[in-house]
């Protein structure tokens, strides 16, 4: 199973994917990076079936999906939105079982397989002794966990998470990695949009570098992280050297001399 994208033009009246073309590799982590507004986000809704092409095709396990009935594109795919919204009142089990729709006849009645495949998705994100809470009275780091319990629980080849590590500490974020990481393990293929380029390259196993509604590289990211990329993609000039306790990529940009900038010296 994999995802094929071919001369995909997508978006909306002041931006659009210009005619990108990519695979995703089967049973891997994949990471979009780029800067703010280079299409990463547009490009994962392209994916998903929430953003219609202009022009091209979005293939998910050789078939075309713009073909495919809703039902079962969300027995393939499964999305985490960049600000999922919580309806009110809700639990956590509940919220996690809503994962089992595509699953269930149009009564909704829950099987066997469903109650098991819920209660697998909250122990794997830590939460099983907070299923009757409600999502609302959890904290960052708990909410999004439960947003992906539901992912878990809907139990697709294909898992795509747009910017899950954001607004979250350092604890939350490693969590989060970790937890995608394990998935991708289990043989599942995730697709996630991440801003920090030393957590992409420590746990993603392949890495899509876009700019400007482009793909400018992809490949695993010990070949794609490189000082010139970083110049090229972000406009940064930087140092690129390995992490001494992981020996992944981590980037650090040169000083620039700011306390020289011009804009500073009415401060003084």
């Amino acid at each position: 199973m994999s995802i094929q994208l071919d001369s995909i033009t997508a978006g909306y009246d002041r931006f659009r994917l210009q005619n990108v073309t990519a695979q995703i590799p089967t049973g891997s982590l994949t990471a979009l990076i780029g800067p703010n507004g280079c299409g990463k986000s547009t490009l994962l809704k392209t994916i998903s079936r929430q953003l219609a092409p202009g022009k091209g095709r979005v293939h998910v396990d050789n078939e075309d999906i713009s073909t495919l009935r809703t039902r079962a594109v969300a027995q393939r795919v499964s999305v985490l939105p960049q600000h999922p919204v919580v309806p009110p009142g809700i639990t956590v089990e509940r919220l996690v079982g809503y994962g089992r729709a595509p699953h269930q006849n149009l009564f909704g009645y829950q099987s066997r397989d469903d109650q098991q495949a819920v209660e697998l998705a909250l122990e794997m994100v830590s939460l099983t002794a907070m299923k009757s809470e409600a999502v609302s009275s959890l904290s960052g780091g708990q909410r999004q966990r439960a947003f992906l319990a539901m992912c878990i629980a809907q139990d697709t080849p294909f898992i795509l998470l747009d910017e899950p590590t954001s607004f979250l500490d350092i604890r939350y974020q490693f969590e989060v990695l970790e937890l995608m990481s394990t998935l991708q393990k289990a043989g599942k293929t995730v697709v996630a949009v991440l801003h920090d380029i030393a957590q992409a390259a420590r746990f993603a196993t392949h890495i899509v570098v876009m700019k400007d509604g482009r793909i400018e590289a992809s490949g695993p990211p010990d070949q794609v992280v490189t000082p010139d990329l970083v110049k090229r993609v972000y406009g940064v000039q930087a140092h690129v050297y390995a992490d001494p306790v992981s020996g992944t990529k981590v980037v650090s940009p040169e000083e620039k001399g700011m306390q020289d900038h011009p804009a500073l010296a009415s401060i003084n």
